[in-house]
């Protein structure tokens, strides 16, 4: 991994001549990703965000930390006892120069000695399970790591819009898996990751992942084609 992502976030914090990150995916266009948008504040998160933040409570783990923008306001604003943990080292470092107390840089899946109240995965949080393949492992992992009264916030979008549609109104979609599992591809400053695979699931997908894990879900909120879940123990 070359921490194409950690790099941006590094440059843009330090103003090292940070630019925009782009992205592509195996069904989308190379779009752009302003790297200040991952420095938003609450105010400036989407209504998913804000109320998954809303609903966190006692210890929580942020996966998929990114810049800690989430676990910077439940730390400072709301005095909460914050773990933030993302695989991009830089971003890491980041978050600790930001003030973040604890960061971790670490796989989510080699993560252990510890459980939480409260588990965030934003910004399409389901995008790290990668596949319908691999879910249960996931699910299994965060199921070890979540307390029996806790909580599992999650968003994801069903990205069923973004396929063409025929005369009579049915969705074309491409033979040979589920049509959420994509390759997701990151650029920036002329270099280009590997691709990596990245979920996006309906809901329904989720919710039977969910109980086949061990988990209750509740869709929180809704918000056009995207959502926020909570998995709780059964």
């Amino acid at each position: 991994m070359k921490d194409l992502m950690g790099r941006a976030i590094w440059d843009y914090f330090h103003n090292e001549n940070p630019e925009d990150l782009q992205t592509e995916t195996s069904i989308s266009e190379l779009d752009e990703l302003p790297v200040e948008y991952l420095f938003r504040d609450f105010e400036e998160m989407n209504e998913i965000e804000q109320k998954a933040l809303e609903l966190s409570q006692g210890k929580i783990l942020d996966i998929g930390a990114g810049a800690g923008s989430h676990a910077l306001y439940l730390q400072n604003e709301r005095n909460l006892e914050v773990l933030a943990l993302d695989v991009s080292p830089k971003s890491v470092e980041v978050c600790t120069l930001r003030g973040i107390k604890n960061a971790v840089c670490e796989n989510m899946l080699d993560f252990s000695g510890q459980t939480f109240d409260t588990i965030l995965l934003l910004m399409n949080g389901t995008g790290i399970f990668e596949s319908l393949l691999t879910i249960d492992k996931y699910l299994q992992k965060l199921h070890s790591l979540v307390n029996e009264n806790g909580q599992i916030l999650i968003d994801s979008t069903d990205i069923l819009y973004m396929f063409d549609r025929d005369d009579d109104g049915g969705v074309l979609i491409p033979a040979g898996g589920y049509y959420g599992e994509l390759d997701y591809i990151v650029h920036y400053k002329g270099e280009s990751e590997e691709p990596i695979k990245w979920l996006y699931l309906d809901f329904n997908t989720l919710q039977n992942a969910a109980g086949n894990n061990g988990f209750h879900i509740e869709k929180v909120m809704q918000d056009e084609d995207a959502y926020l879940a909570k998995l709780t123990k059964k």
